[in-house]
């Protein structure tokens, strides 16, 4: 198997990424192509121990970086030698089987999209990353690409998560939620109360695992493997949950390093610290996956580590292998809602 590694994409590229391909072909025995600027790429492999090219390691030269600041909408446009715009052509050629960047999001999107191509059907693509419950984790969809949808969107994003807790995940027969201010059928606004009926239809029908509305601090419990939400209510849910996580550690190192007892309580209980902590690290999921796209696109976290990287590569390789989207390809017709003509 061959993954693309965007080199140039994050906060510290192209050290990180470089640092995380190398892991990963040492950890899963993949073919990794890293795209970017050459002189760069092989500075920092120099910096990693490697004087020459690791076997099974090329580098796809590209001259132009995208950056935080520019227009995510037509960066990979106007910089078409960019590591972004050259690892998505080389995905669409069928020159590997996934691509990992920890990029832009908006320009990773627009590019994959109009690159890579989204299946035939989908109204849109949605960001799916998984989150940390009180039962293990489950997977929320949208977290941003999307912040205005209909109720096609919706619809189609719980299949989008149905089949990736399934495929990728191994949830037999994943529950779905959709993220509401209430567990009644009534509650939320016509958006909500319409996609509610259409997932309930779904459900009825077989083809999905509705289990009804669901607030975000019943997700948090556990209650659901598939969470459905518009972008904007899913990233503020999303950002929610990686804030409380970082001031649950910064209160819990406070509490632990408190006094001499506490500092003794820290020690015995170092394991299960350390269990605590990688379950709130972005770093250990790896990356968002890009559902609804024709091919296996992740989007790494922008400060991904080497570490975030490498499990980046470990999830592309598992969206290639798992057959979601030949699942998604021929079951389309489910996910979409005839228009009634006027």
């Amino acid at each position: 198997m061959k993954i693309i590694v965007d080199a140039m994409g994050g906060d510290f590229a192209p050290l990180a990424p470089v640092k995380g391909a190398l892991m990963a072909q040492e950890k899963y025995g993949v073919d990794i192509v890293l795209t970017g600027k050459t002189e760069e790429i092989l500075k920092a492999l120099q910096q990693c121990g490697c004087k020459e090219l690791p076997k099974g390691m090329e580098i796809a030269n590209a001259t132009e970086v995208v950056e935080i600041c520019d227009d995510p909408a037509t960066a990979f446009k106007h910089k078409k030698d960019s590591s972004l715009t050259v690892g998505l052509n080389m995905l669409h050629a069928g020159d590997a089987d996934g691509f990992v960047s920890a990029g832009s999001t908006g320009a990773l999107l627009a590019g994959a999209t109009l690159v890579v191509k989204r299946i035939r059907g989908l109204r849109r693509a949605a960001l799916a990353p998984t989150i940390p419950t009180a039962k293990g984790k489950a997977v929320l969809i949208d977290c941003g690409a999307n912040a205005e949808c209909t109720v096609e969107y919706l619809l189609q994003f719980a299949y989008l998560g149905s089949y990736y807790a399934q495929k990728v995940l191994g949830v037999e027969n994943p529950r779905i939620g959709l993220l509401n201010i209430g567990a009644e059928e009534s509650k939320g606004d016509t958006l909500r109360r319409e996609t509610y009926q259409k997932l309930k239809e779904a459900g009825e029908a077989g083809h999905l695992n509705f289990t009804g509305n669901i607030e975000a601090k019943e997700a948090m419990l556990g209650e659901c493997d598939v969470i459905v939400a518009d972008g904007y209510s899913g990233n503020i849910m999303l950002k929610s949950i990686e804030g409380t996580g970082k001031l649950l550690s910064i209160k819990l190192k406070e509490m632990l390093m408190h006094s001499t007892g506490t500092k003794l309580a820290a020690l015995l209980l170092k394991g299960q610290l350390g269990d605590f902590k990688k379950m709130l690290d972005a770093n250990e999921v790896g990356g968002t996956a890009l559902l609804g796209i024709s091919k296996p696109v992740v989007k790494a976290h922008g400060s991904a580590s080497e570490v975030g990287i490498c499990n980046a590569v470990r999830q592309a390789m598992e969206v290639a292998r798992s057959g979601i989207i030949d699942d998604i390809t021929q079951n389309i017709d489910k996910m979409r809602i005839e228009q009634k003509a006027e």
